[in-house]
């Protein structure tokens, strides 16, 4: 049975305007004013984190809004605390939505005497109090059999096709799907199955771990607009060198939508330098200012997708219709109207 009390937001430190935006995006949606739960989330002069809740939550249903983004472990400890908090003030529900999930790269034992970090931040997050987790774009799908909560993962797919549609609209036959290697061919798929175009795949050999010794296009991607996707982009050097691995194959363009933009070192200044002419990505990780003063990176927000997913959860309603066309079309349609 839906929840007689309104979704309550409260917000950590690791995306404040990805927080306000939901919370502006929802107000729409109910017609009445949607705030962030007043709270003080502060550190002690060892860093330790304290939280207080300036609000009555006694039986209200909460959804903190914070990704574990860099730096992963500070706002992995807001989040657990914050769920501390809220716990022990006799919160009915606790949502942790999480736009880009941290640690989820550890999933799997690639070598011996390795962790599996994924299924011990999920065991940490369950432990916290936290019963049900709203995410994006999982670094690998059974993540969410690592928690034995309900686990909702948003695809960034359905708000990329908005994008591709938009931005070459009367040249989609010209389109190319990339993906920038074998095991992200899934991801790649679902974009070229929504937009209608053809797929290829980057495959690359590596001679020692971090370095990639060659790369090879599987598919004829001569004279078409190739566009490159994934779920994140780190340092950018196999996403740039995997560019220009398709110019060489005779693309006429090259283009990237990614999901989670880490962006780390010096990624803002060689995706800047490559040959791509656009590197779109999403607010899931609060973009820096070099991020945003890029001429060829451009932003596409999430939060009408997670403002109505937090309502769904909410009322009870279905979170997997927001992977159709005919529903997210409207709620997009501010940015995408004219398509």
């Amino acid at each position: 049975m839906p929840t007689l009390n309104e979704p309550k937001l409260i917000a950590g430190n690791a995306n404040q305007p990805l927080a306000t935006a939901v919370a502006r995006r929802m107000s729409m949606h109910r017609g009445m004013n949607v705030g962030l739960v007043d709270a003080r989330i502060e550190r002690f002069n060892d860093q330790e984190i304290f939280v207080e809740v300036y609000e009555n939550v006694r039986g209200e249903d909460m959804f903190i809004i914070q990704p574990t983004s860099n730096p992963a472990n500070d706002n992995l400890m807001e989040l657990l605390i914050m769920a501390d908090a809220l716990r022990r003030s006799s919160a009915a529900r606790i949502t942790a939505v999480i736009p880009y999930f941290g640690y989820a790269r550890q999933d799997r034992r690639a070598k011996a005497r390795t962790p599996i970090s994924a299924k011990l931040v999920a065991n940490l997050i369950a432990e916290a109090g936290i019963e049900r987790v709203l995410t994006m774009d999982l670094h690998a799908a059974q993540i969410q059999g690592f928690f034995d909560i309900p686990v909702d993962n948003l695809y960034a797919a359905p708000i990329f096709a908005l994008d591709v549609a938009h931005h070459f609209k009367g040249r989609r036959d010209e389109v190319m799907v990339v993906s920038p290697d074998v095991g992200g061919v899934a991801r790649a798929r679902e974009l070229a199955k929504r937009i209608g175009a053809p797929l290829a795949i980057v495959d690359k050999r590596r001679e020692k771990a971090g370095e990639v010794a060659e790369m090879t296009v599987i598919g004829d991607v001569s004279g078409k607009a190739c566009i490159i996707v994934d779920d994140i982009c780190d340092t950018a050097g196999t996403l740039c060198k995997a560019a220009e691995t398709l110019m060489e194959a005779g693309a006429t363009e090259v283009h990237s939508y990614i999901t989670h933009g880490v962006l780390s070192g010096p990624a803002v200044s060689r995706i800047e330098k490559s040959v791509m002419k656009s590197l779109v990505i999403t607010d899931s990780i609060e973009p820096t200012e070099a991020v945003r003063s890029a001429p060829n990176i451009r932003i596409v927000p999430t939060a009408p997708m997670f403002a109505q997913a937090i309502l769904n959860i909410w009322n009870g309603t279905s979170v997997s219709s927001l992977f159709e066309h005919e529903t997210l079309t409207p709620i997009y349609e501010g940015m995408y109207a004219a398509d």
